[in-house]
Formats: C-alpha cells, structure tokens, sequence
C-alpha cells in the first residue's frame, strides 16, 4: 500500500490514472473512499491522488491537535513528493478548508480548488459556540455524538446506509481530529478569499443543514477567479449523494479550466 511520509507523519494515499492531476481530500474525520466514484470515474482520463488526511484512515495518527493548516501543509508536501505538475484541488466539508488553506499557501502548486460544502465561516453565523459544544459532546460521548450528528449530513436522496458508513469512519480516527473543530472557530476565509491566486469553484447542496448554501455563493462571489454551483437535491456530501451529477458538473469544470491553459480571468458560467 502507498504510504509518503511528509511533515513527520505517514499518509495512506491512492494514486491511479494519468493526465492533469486531480487530489480528492477528504472532510473532518472520514477517508479517502468517501470519493470512490469520483476516484473510479476521473482516474479514467486523469491522475488521482486521494490522501487519507493525518488522523484519519489508514493515515498516522500525530501526538497533538491537528488544524487546517497542518493538513494543507501535509498536501502541498504530498504534491511535492509524488512530483504533481499542478493539480487541482477538490475538497469536502472540512476539507473545503483544507484545499483553500493550501492554495493560499502555494498557490504556484496548485491549478485550481473545488471547495465542495464549505468551507464555513463560523464567526460571521455566529455558530462559534455550537462547535465548542459539539467538541465537549465528542469528548463525553464519542459515539453517540458521532452517530447522532452525521443523521444530518445527508439529504434525502442519500443511501440510508452512508450515515452508518460514515459514523464508523469517523469513529476509527484519532480524536487529534477534534482540534480541527476548535480550528473552524477561528476561520474566516471572507478575511483572505479575495486575494486567491487560483480559480475556485464552490459546489453546495442546497439541503446541507451543516452550511448554509449562502455561504459557497458568498465566497464565490468574493474570490476573483470564482464561481458557485448549487446542487438542489444534495445535503452535505453531494459527491457521495448524486455521484452521477456531481462527477458530470466536475468534469465540465475540469474540462474549462483544461481550456484555459493556466491562471486568469473567472472561469466563464
């Protein structure tokens, strides 16, 4: 199994297919396979790379906290390491964040982010105080809480069994995860998202109890290269709830940025 120890800490990744790039993060405290039909559809006719993010799956587990910044780190050194000319960036939820943070950081690595269900911008809702509370309930009952919480993730169209799959997911990584929780507080991409160097795109399920739908249109509308797309009929994890249309609106937008030969004006809509 392929393993690259970046930053100190070994990372499970999948790497198949060639042609343009393509790294699928995962979000807070699942794993790669959350992307298995994204994975098996665009290794195809590109090269994926789908990392288990430290903390989580087959990923080392780290002595501390882990925050959004160590996990972009940790994808730019991946990126480094397996000599990706570029890639574009697609992340989930908490990974949303994670992409954005790296592309912040290097964006003369980066082609491109797909921010899918996030990232959020917890001071501005007000919500601060909701994952302070979340963290305490992880900590007084990790199961319980995980199971209770991922009820909501999904919407209706969703297999009924993804909620188990993720709750154990969830439950087989390191609770270094939790710091990520404590990270979203203080994160604000509203601060920063203007001055991005590289296109993003913002996919958000309109029935996402998690994040608002609102909230990719706003920091789409604030990035100089964005764009949003909604997709009605998903929740939270709209790549796992509608795999055939979010991997079809996926390649329509690999497919433009492939036309425009590098960094530039907005993707056009």
């Amino acid at each position: 199994m392929p393993y690259a120890t970046v930053n100190d800490i070994e990372l499970f990744y999948e790497d198949r297919g060639t042609g343009q790039p393509l790294m699928l993060v995962h979000g807070w405290g699942t794993c790669g396979q959350v992307w298995r039909a994204q994975h098996q559809e665009f290794s195809r006719d590109h090269r994926v790379v789908t990392p288990d993010t430290r903390g989580c799956g087959r990923s080392g587990r780290p002595a501390g906290g882990t925050t959004i910044a160590d996990s972009a780190d940790d994808l730019l050194a991946l990126a480094a390491a397996l000599e990706l000319d570029g890639p574009v960036l697609v992340g989930c939820s908490a990974g949303a964040a994670v992409v954005l943070e790296a592309a912040r950081r290097g964006p003369s690595s980066v082609r491109a982010v797909v921010a899918v269900d996030g990232p959020g911008y917890w001071p501005a809702e007000r919500k601060a105080q909701q994952l302070v509370t979340l963290r305490q309930a992880l900590s007084a009952d990790r199961p319980g809480t995980v199971r209770q919480w991922v009820v909501d993730w999904y919407g209706p169209l969703a297999d009924p069994s993804l909620r188990e799959w993720t709750a154990q997911q969830i439950l087989r990584s390191s609770d270094s995860i939790d710091e990520i929780l404590t990270d979203a507080v203080r994160n604000n991409p509203r601060e920063w998202i203007g001055e991005l160097a590289v296109p993003a795109v913002f996919v958000h399920g309109r029935l996402d109890a998690e994040i608002p739908a609102e909230v990719s249109e706003t920091l789409a509308g604030l990035a100089p290269h964005g764009e949003a797309h909604i997709m009605e009929e998903s929740g939270h994890m709209p790549h796992m709830e509608q795999p055939a249309e979010f991997n079809e609106l996926l390649r329509s937008v690999l497919g433009r940025l492939a036309g425009r030969g590098g960094s530039g004006p907005a993707i056009p809509r």
